[in-house]
């Protein structure tokens, strides 16, 4: 039996919600995990069955849901097993992610949905939705069991990590679940590329590397969103990083296909100049793409064409991002760092456009409850300082990955406090210091 959560009001914060059009100084009551009701101020007569948590000089916001995260479970614990995935999570200020399905065995059935579910529900803390293949094994050519996946849980649809490689498999799958409410998230990279190591460009030629071109991605960002079209399916494109793709998205959603696309932070951050060195550590995939394409992916999320923030959280263990380049796997642990190198990226955005994009467009975008404060939703809330630096030490992740493309770097926007339900799973205080025990959030507002 699961132990009860108390009631708390969570008093004094700076409290903002997009969907309520509010940013004002509130209190949130909380009873029984569920938002009951946000006061102007403290409550008029305090309610003794209530913990009262102090969060002056703290944000609170809709809890923080990554659409996009690897959690490597099952079958790589080296890399992350699913408790340090989801204690990186709650450090990185998210409520919930979504996990894409190229594990080990790959989510491709409903029972590898079920037990993901079970499993981490089992950890508790963070809410983990799994995604499901849409391939058999992720091998981009046979139709997976799409319909007992959705209905045992899974959120979307995906062979991140790879892209479809049949178009025949794809479009007879969308065709085939367009009625589904869960979307069709495409991993754009032409495997005609598969050999290479980084952004096709200046620099990768005068390093004598292999590289993909940014047509690599657009030309399957195209292919899919004309599926989309065809079919009626919503659809998502992961992780742009090319100006092309942009310009696809763009011309889809002129044309009322229902598309929406993410940006990662070391896309909006990280240019392939990054890689003059031969430094294995910065490969990924999507490569690293030059400075235009940096330029043109943040105009993007200005203008409101990307409106959905991930993390792309790949971890991996030290050996798999040692030199030479062509042996290192890719991918960057991105759950601890991606709220503050967004905000620190964006800066002069408002903020409330800020936390929709971590919150309400990814809860619309997977269709999960959360992405707003409302009285009757579920108590998931972020807190955050909007004004204290700190420094990225990636021997203090939570996640077994350490490989980060942001490492040393000072940020102003720190995640505080990450409440799931009702249950305050994770809470620091005004240094930085994770704080543990049942009294653990009470202290971090107050210390």
């Amino acid at each position: 039996m699961k132990n009860r959560v108390p009631n708390r009001d969570f008093v004094g914060a700076r409290v903002i919600d997009p969907t309520l059009g509010l940013d004002a100084i509130r209190t949130i009551a909380v009873r029984n995990g569920v938002i009951a009701a946000i006061i102007d101020g403290a409550p008029a007569e305090p309610d003794l069955d209530a913990e009262r948590v102090d969060c002056a000089g703290m944000v609170l916001c809709p809890g923080f849901i990554d659409p996009h995260v690897h959690l490597r479970h099952p079958g790589d614990p080296q890399k992350e097993t699913l408790e340090s995935g989801l204690a990186a999570a709650a450090a990185g200020g998210f409520t919930a992610v979504a996990a894409m399905p190229n594990t080990r065995p790959p989510i491709d059935r409903a029972s590898a949905v079920s037990q993901l579910i079970r499993a981490a529900e089992a950890i508790g803390g963070v809410r983990c939705y799994p995604i499901g293949s849409v391939t058999i094994a992720r091998a981009g050519d046979s139709m997976a069991a799409l319909r007992g996946m959705a209905k045992a849980g899974a959120v979307a649809f995906s062979d991140d990590g790879a892209t479809t490689a049949s178009l025949k498999a794809l479009y007879h799958a969308a065709r085939l679940i367009a009625d589904l409410p869960q979307p069709f998230l495409s991993h754009c990279d032409d495997p005609a590329f598969e050999g290479a190591l980084m952004n096709e460009g200046a620099i990768s030629d005068l390093l004598g590397v292999a590289g993909a071109p940014n047509l690599a991605e657009a030309a399957i960002a195209a292919r899919d969103l004309l599926v989309a079209r065809v079919t009626g399916k919503r659809w998502h494109l992961c992780h742009v990083s090319a100006r092309e793709t942009i310009d696809v998205l763009r011309w889809a959603r002129s044309t009322g296909v229902d598309a929406s696309g993410e940006a990662t932070p070391h896309h909006v951050r990280c240019t392939d100049d990054q890689l003059l060195g031969f430094d294995a550590s910065m490969r990924v995939n999507p490569p690293l793409r030059s400075a235009t394409d940096v330029r043109a992916l943040k105009a993007a999320v200005v203008d409101g064409t990307i409106d959905i923030f991930a993390s792309d959280h790949a971890p991996h263990a030290p050996d798999d991002k040692e030199p030479p380049l062509s042996h290192a796997c890719v991918g960057f642990s991105g759950l601890e760092t991606a709220v503050a190198a967004m905000f620190d990226t964006f800066r002069d955005l408002p903020i409330a456009t800020l936390v929709a994009n971590f919150s309400t467009n990814v809860a619309r975008l997977l269709g999960v409850e959360g992405g707003t404060l409302a009285p009757g939703s579920p108590a998931d809330i972020t807190g955050l300082h909007l004004e204290r630096q700190w420094t990225v030490d990636p021997a203090a992740f939570l996640s077994k990955g350490r490989a980060t493309a942001f490492s040393g770097q000072a940020f102003d926007v720190k995640p505080a406090m990450s409440v799931v339900g009702g249950a305050i799973v994770y809470a620091v205080d005004r240094s930085g210091r994770p704080l543990q025990g049942p009294n653990a959030a009470r202290r971090a507002v107050k210390a």
